[in-house]
């Protein structure tokens, strides 16, 4: 006999009266480079489908996130003619198509009136914090920082600006931003100039993920959910087996900023059924519903 944890069922015990189970965590074969920088627009429209891809498939990867220096600083001459960017101001343009086609919204008007010089400093304020306190809060800085930029038009090009992003995630700003900024900083970040050239990525975002014979798979700007699957398919050699989506509560909990187009790509829920969705999902008082430029976004309580 036993009781169902489930269903609160109790009633004749259903598995086999003793089997052996393995508690040893399945080894992670593939290496996953993500080549990226803190003001690439295209890499912030990727972040629905690239935090869907980590959530249901991180078992099978050693996730690493590598700076790849987008703007050194403004030379004077063109830097992207394709795109029709010649200066900072041409930029703003740029960054609000990016965010009107993906629902990834862009404000953009700080690159008129106080444009981002540089990218390279909220980069080596990445490498700091990813030194002392791993990937994971790295990658949660990197977050904070692109709202910071495109959502709340701050530039993260500024020391006082960058310190105040790393306090608010509850680490010491000041000292973290002045380690970025010596010897070792700028020595990690050329670190990860080199591995850029050398896994062959000439744009961003790029993903490039590895097996253990050393064959990869190389997937070059933004692509839908089901190319990343295919991705990690080829390298493995097999069909790998999702996790299940985390619950929303929890994901907004520790995301503390979702947009709609977020949750509707890691939940398969379409636009117009959203609200219906959140209804069923969450308790109305835990979060909080605001729009920027036609987008809904969705705050914790508590932010």
């Amino acid at each position: 006999m036993m009781c169902d944890l489930e269903s609160g069922v109790c009633g004749t015990a259903e598995e086999e009266e003793m089997e052996m189970i393995d508690f040893n965590q399945q080894k992670k074969s593939i290496n996953l480079y993500y080549v990226t920088d803190p003001i690439c627009s295209h890499c912030w429209a990727l972040e629905p489908t690239l935090r869907r891809f980590m959530k249901q498939y991180e078992h099978y990867f050693n996730f690493k996130t590598v700076m790849g220096g987008l703007l050194e600083k403004w030379h004077g001459g063109p830097v992207d003619p394709a795109n029709g960017i010649h200066g900072p101001a041409d930029v703003a343009g740029h960054w609000r198509e990016v965010g009107k086609h993906y629902r990834m919204p862009i404000d953009g008007s700080l690159m008129i009136d106080d444009p981002v010089q540089s990218s390279f400093p909220p980069s080596r304020v990445y490498k700091i914090i990813q030194k002392h306190y791993g990937e994971e809060k790295a990658f949660e800085y990197l977050r904070r920082a692109r709202e910071a930029l495109f959502i709340f038009n701050k530039n993260i090009g500024e020391g006082s600006v960058l310190v105040e992003i790393v306090n608010e995630m509850r680490l010491d700003g000041e000292v973290i931003v002045k380690e970025a900024d010596e010897q070792t900083g700028h020595d990690l970040l050329n670190e990860d100039f080199v591995l850029t050239r050398k896994l062959g990525a000439r744009g961003f975002p790029t993903i490039i993920m590895v097996n253990e014979e050393n064959k990869g798979v190389k997937i070059v700007g933004g692509r839908p959910f089901e190319n990343y699957v295919d991705g990690l398919t080829q390298v493995l050699g097999e069909k790998p087996a999702p996790k299940q989506q985390p619950v929303l509560s929890a994901l907004l909990e520790e995301e503390k900023l979702l947009f709609a187009k977020e949750i509707e790509v890691m939940y398969d829920v379409e636009e117009a059924d959203l609200n219906n969705f959140m209804d069923k999902e969450l308790s109305p008082n835990s979060y909080q519903v605001k729009e920027i430029l036609g987008e809904l976004y969705f705050t914790t309580t508590t932010k």
